[in-house]
Order: structure tokens, then sequence, then C-alpha cells
């Protein structure tokens, strides 16, 4: 059961802390959240539903979290705190603590919400708090792995999964669960491409490397942004290559256009852009040809020549160097799904 708003309406989420959270997952998932739908200034994309998120709990003085750093509610639980997600974050017990009746409160609000129609969510050892609920009963559901012996000494009517790192627990997919100590971030991608998109998901992917990282930085890396500059001829024939990138020999097509001698020409265009003319026809292939291979099904020697490349070993070999993994790793990391 989706979230009951108007489509393109911001969400709240409720990110649900208690006195054994730790910090990690808490202001990790309020950073990337609150990065969803906002572009940089000129950015040409469609509107992008927002989520608004809000750290949740009891009470609202600040306390320690389970690693000492202090957490800062915003708001408590209760009737006034509905939310249309709702995320409960890790909790760290000692070797000698069992779940066993606590958070009694919490509980009540958590099955609440989600009889309301919220999207309910833990990440890491917070599905403790949904198996003490009974809300995991007959279901299957992640944790750390470390969760396990609990899971089977408290709670053996949850099937425990785990290998898992995102686990729909029932009730029509509004209840998720999800393992280990960073799959707050696995979930939060889950979210956003949920409720925000696939392409969204995969920004927010690139922008805080997020995902698969043993390739390191270049497969998230975008485009860098040309300098901004007053040379009225440059941004000419910036506005003519952003609609004719595909065009054979563009950097003399540019040159024509531009009426300057082309050493004049790729002087000022170097000064204006930081680019020099023919690495920014080649960033610009490079950023559509992404966008293809994300979104689309065309064989990757039809994208090298839909973004102007005959060459297709070519186009591979520039690709790869430009990402750090070849056309098809990049498609199979980043394809919307």
């Amino acid at each position: 059961m989706f979230p009951k708003k108007t489509d393109g309406a911001d969400l709240s989420v409720g990110i649900l802390v208690l006195p054994e959270t730790g910090p990690m997952a808490v202001y990790g998932l309020y950073e990337v959240m609150s990065h969803v739908g906002r572009f940089d200034v000129g950015a040409r994309r469609p509107p992008v539903r927002r989520l608004r998120p809000r750290i949740l709990a009891r009470q609202l003085e600040p306390f320690p979290s389970a690693i000492g750093v202090p957490i800062a509610p915003q708001a408590t639980i209760g009737p006034e705190a509905d939310a249309d997600v709702i995320i409960i974050c890790d909790l760290e017990l000692g070797s000698n603590e069992v779940p066993t009746e606590r958070w009694s409160q919490e509980i009540a609000w958590v099955k609440g919400q989600l009889q309301r129609g919220a999207t309910v969510c833990s990440t890491c050892s917070g599905s403790l708090l949904l198996a003490e609920s009974g809300l995991l009963d007959g279901k299957e559901a992640a944790s750390h792995w470390t969760a396990a012996g609990l899971f089977r000494d408290l709670y053996p009517a949850v099937r425990f999964r785990p290998e898992r790192i995102l686990c729909e627990s029932g009730y029509d997919g509004r209840l998720m669960t999800s393992g280990g100590a960073s799959a707050w971030q696995e979930l939060v991608l889950y979210l956003i491409g949920r409720f925000c998109g696939p392409a969204e998901a995969a920004r927010i992917a690139k922008l805080f490397l997020i995902g698969d990282r043993r390739d390191g930085q270049l497969p998230f890396a975008a485009m860098a942004q040309p300098r901004r500059h007053e040379d009225a001829v440059i941004a000419g024939s910036q506005a003519w290559i952003a609609d004719h990138y595909t065009t054979s020999n563009p950097v003399t097509r540019m040159v024509e256009q531009s009426g300057l001698p082309e050493r004049t020409f790729k002087r000022r265009f170097k000064q204006a852009t930081g680019y020099a003319p023919v690495d920014y026809v080649q960033a610009i292939r490079i950023e559509e040809a992404k966008q293809t291979l994300e979104t689309g099904d065309l064989g990757i020697d039809d994208v090298a020549a839909e973004v102007g490349y005959e060459d297709p070993t070519f186009f591979r070999r520039l690709f790869k160097r430009m990402t750090g993994i070849s056309p098809a790793q990049y498609r199979q990391r980043f394809r919307t799904r």
C-alpha cells in the first residue's frame, strides 16, 4: 500500500531512534534523504518528489547514542507524529541484554502507523523491535548476522535470513527489513527508487558513492560543471554542441561557427570552460551514453553510434578510461530497475 499522497507530493519520513541506537544510520539516512530532489542551480531535470526526514524518539531531549555521540530528536512519537515512511534504526545490545519487554511505547506507535498505511522499515538490528512486536511472526526478516542467536532463541516464529541485505517482510511490501551495519545505504536507495523514481536513486548513488565501491569513484562521477564565464562566443559554441554533440568533427564545426582562428578558439574555450574543446565533447557524449545505458536496451555498439562514435572499440576504451569500468559493467551496476 503506497502512502496516501497526491502524486509528486512530499513524503514525511520518521527516523525512529531509541536509547540503544547508534548514530551512523540516523544521520546518514537524514543527510542522504535531504538531498533527494535537490539539484544544482541551472540543472535541467524534471521535478522529483522530496523526502522530509525527521528524527523521532519517545522524548525530545537529546540523549547519548549507543556509542556516546549525542542524538537530538526533532519530534516525539505519538498521535501527532504520523509519517508516510518509518525507519527503525539499529539497536546495540550488550552481550547479556535481551530485547524482551523493551520498547513498548515505540512498538505501539509503529503498529499504529503500519495500520494507518505507512511503510515501516528497519536497518540492521532495528528488526529486533519488529520481532519483539510480533509483526515479523511467520515472515522472512533480515538483520545483522550476529542477531541470529536472538532470533533463534527468542523469535522462532520469524524466518531469519542472515544472508539478505534487503528483505520484504510482509504487508504487501510495506514492511521491510535490512541486514548489516551499512545496509541503511541499500535501504535508502531502495526507498528513493520506489517513491521518487529509479533515476533519482541512481543520481543519489553517484552523489554519495553508495553501492559497490571496489572500482573507486570514477563510476559514480558525473561531468564536472563548466566554469561560469562571460565569453559570449564560447557560450554560443556550448549551446550549439549541446544539441549537436553527435555531429562528426564537432570541434572543427564549433571553430567554423565561432569565426575565430582555431588556436584562438581553443585557447578561449579552455580559458572559459576549463575544458579543451575535444575533452568537452567527449564528456558530453559519455554522459549521454551513461544515461542511455542506465535507461535503455540498446546494444553497446548502438549506444556508441547514438552518441557520435563510429568506432565502437574506441568508444569502449574511452568509456572505461573516463568511468573506470566498461559500458557493460556500468549498465549492470546502474541500470534502473
